[in-house]
């Protein structure tokens, strides 16, 4: 009893039962219709694809005669029954040719071959030679050929087959018409092989179809061999177990069962299934590459759902998935794989790496981030803003508010002793109007010491020369030059109101030491609320005495921005606070707006911070947080700290303009001041 492999019992005698092979298809058969036939055709790709079936189809269609004899009976669809056809199909046509030139390699055995080219054909209309892979040819074959090649007789035909064309001569690739066959994707396969099996009236299960089709690599003649082995394997029917266990590869479900693991978080879940792959001892490396290979689907899957492959016969769970994952944890999964899979090498145990690699996905996770809703796909424009969840545009704005951060951190320190001894001040104006030395010296120390500080781009000095009197030591600090660009019109002027005549500020220079020094007291009681005011009232900007009144009452946007740097928040919860304004409080809900392109950072772990920081503060609030378009005018916390930023470098730069020693450096050797180098020296107290 003769047996027949299915891959030989169903070889494709038409064009149009070919698998696949569309582009090579079509220009073969417009060329016989046509009439415009080359001399010399080459066809390379992978193994089983159809190299050597398009060459005994084509010499088929150059001699069929059911239309005829001559020439003009070439045809495009052979009959498959005359004797030429029949005499092809059965590997017993004279006129056709075949050379395995793997083994026949030596120049000789060319020149033997090419000895009967110029004799006409024996039974066929043309002499039809297949060389198949012709890349074995040794040079001296090939120059040999060449010339045969390029002019050959008009009844003959090459036709040459290679799965290796860099191995071939340039001389020789420009002398054929080249055609490239693809690999079979394993949608064709899995097509082919339903169709193979019905035929065959085989029982199969398609989840098998698809491990074959995989297994396969793109080649046809795999898929039908395996296929032949998975029937005996499985008595006469093709089933998933037994096409697993034949091929040894990992069921695919234990894949996805990874997969749920990381969706819902869970490292003991995730441990757990990888001791049930390791009782099937399969190969770890070959699970991480199928991971990484489901990522890259499940990807896909969110971008683009109509595109994912149905590769397994799993693309309705694959979509069900991807919706459980957000895009940022998707792509750094991936990542984390590939690097697993470089590492796992270098591992002492295959296990332990799969294992660690699993951990990190986990580990890198950034904390404090919702899990995704269950959204339809694909994904739209609206969720592009969860894009600032990355690293890079994290550190942007917690370094920006950092700058103001810098600003600000004297101010909580200053305003509670003019809150102290305001009280006390105003008494003193009051009670003693002759003092005028008291209150002379105060325009002075407003001018006098802004022309004398250091430029922004220098540090402040950390201690004052020795000749100034104790009393004066904080002086330098009151005028900030870089505070009033922040002072609003409307409160600047206020300390300004009770000054002293000009008559009395021509007298300042004159006291002594001591009248200066009772004379600092009065010009810092009023200076250090003129820089401050904007930041935070008096009242506000005493965290320690949580007592005041401002404390029980709501706190509006002007309280929020004073206050947001003594709340002590970090990391993703300071840069969520700092893209929000205040909604409303009544004293018991405290409702902030959410700037929409930092919705990604809205999670509950954060409210709970701001709660806490805030009680800490004596505002305890419920808070709640809605996502929506800020206010027109309203700045936020980081908002702030970017105009501080940029107010100071600005005034830095306006200095080094007006430096006399830049002047002379640009005068002198023609320099040119680099504003973007330029950064604002912080002051210390």
């Amino acid at each position: 009893m003769s047996y027949q492999v299915l891959a030989r019992k169903w070889r494709p005698r038409t064009f149009h039962e070919l698998v696949g092979q569309d582009h090579v298809r079509r220009a073969l058969v417009n060329a016989l219709d046509q009439g415009r036939l080359h001399h010399a055709y080459l066809f390379t790709g992978t193994r089983g694809v159809g190299k050597t079936t398009l060459a005994r189809i084509l010499a088929k269609c150059l001699n069929c005669t059911a239309k005829g004899e001559g020439d003009e009976a070439v045809t495009s669809t052979p009959c498959g029954t005359c004797e030429a056809c029949r005499a092809i199909d059965e590997g017993r046509f004279v006129d056709l040719i075949e050379v395995d030139a793997a083994s026949r390699t030596k120049v000789e055995d060319t020149r033997e071959l090419l000895d009967n080219v110029q004799y006409a054909p024996t039974q066929g209309r043309y002499k039809v030679y297949l060389i198949d892979e012709v890349h074995m040819l040794s040079t001296h074959s090939f120059n040999a050929l060449l010339k045969t090649l390029e002019e050959p007789p008009p009844h003959v035909k090459f036709l040459l087959a290679t799965t290796d064309p860099q191995k071939l001569p340039v001389t020789v690739l420009s002398r054929c018409l080249q055609f490239t066959l693809k690999n079979m994707p394993p949608e064709r396969v899995v097509e082919h092989l339903t169709q193979v099996l019905t035929a065959e009236r085989v029982a199969f299960d398609e989840s098998a179809l698809w491990l074959l089709g995989k297994a396969a690599d793109g080649s046809m003649r795999d898929a039908m061999s395996l296929t032949d082995q998975a029937i005996a394997f499985g008595q006469g029917e093709v089933r998933h177990g037994d096409v697993a266990a034949m091929l040894g590869t990992l069921d695919h479900r234990h894949v996805l069962a990874l997969l749920e693991a990381l969706a819902e978080v869970d490292a003991a879940q995730l441990l757990a299934e990888v001791a049930s792959l390791a009782e099937q001892g399969p190969d770890f490396a070959g699970v991480l590459d199928d991971l990484v290979g489901v990522l890259h689907r499940l990807a896909v899957a969110q971008m683009v759902p109509a595109g994912v492959s149905n590769a397994h016969g799993d693309r309705e769970a694959l979509l069900a998935l991807a919706a459980r994952f957000t895009a940022e944890d998707i792509q750094l999964y991936y990542q984390i794989g590939l690097q697993g899979r470089a590492d796992m090498g270098q591992a002492p145990d295959p296990r332990a790496a799969l294992e660690m690699t699993l951990l990190r996905m986990l580990a890198f996770r950034p904390q404090g981030v919702p899990r995704p809703a269950q959204t339809p796909l694909p994904l739209r424009a609206e969720v592009a803003p969860s894009q600032p969840m990355n690293a890079g545009n994290e550190a942007s704005p917690a370094t920006d508010i950092a700058r103001d951060n810098g600003e600000a951190a004297p101010t909580p320190p200053s305003p509670p002793a003019p809150a102290a001894r305001e009280p006390e001040a105003s008494p003193q104006v009051a009670a003693e109007p002759p003092r005028a030395a008291v209150p002379a010296p105060r325009p002075e120390a407003a001018t006098e010491p802004a022309s004398q500080e250091p430029p922004p781009w220098e540090p402040y000095p950390q201690t004052m020369p020795e000749a100034m009197p104790e009393a004066l030591a904080p002086e330098p600090e009151v005028p900030k030059p870089e505070t009033p660009k922040a002072v609003p019109p409307a409160e600047a002027p206020k300390p300004e109101t009770p000054e002293p005549t000009p008559a009395a500020e021509m007298a300042a220079p004159e006291p002594p030491v001591a009248a200066e020094a009772s004379a600092e007291s009065s010009v810092v009681t009023p200076a250090s609320p003129v820089a401050e005011a904007p930041d935070a009232p008096p009242a506000a900007m005493a965290p320690a005495s949580p007592q005041a009144p401002s404390t029980s009452g709501p706190l509006d946007q002007a309280d929020w921005l004073n206050r947001f740097e003594s709340l002590g928040l970090g990391g993703l919860t300071r840069n969520l606070a700092a893209h929000c304004v205040v909604e409303g409080d009544d004293g018991q809900t405290l409702r902030l707006r959410l700037d929409p392109s930092q919705s990604a950072m809205n999670a509950e772990v954060h409210h709970q911070r701001i709660q806490a920081a805030l009680a800490a503060q004596g505002l305890p609030r419920r808070l709640v947080v809605e996502v929506a378009e800020l206010p027109t005018g309203v700045e936020t916390p980081q908002a702030r700290a970017e105009r501080l930023a940029a107010e100071r470098h600005a005034e830095a730069v306006a200095a080094l303009k007006a430096d006399p020693r830049v002047q002379q450096l640009q005068e002198t050797f023609g320099a040119r001041l680099q504003e973007s180098s330029v950064t604002p020296q912080t002051p210390t107290s």
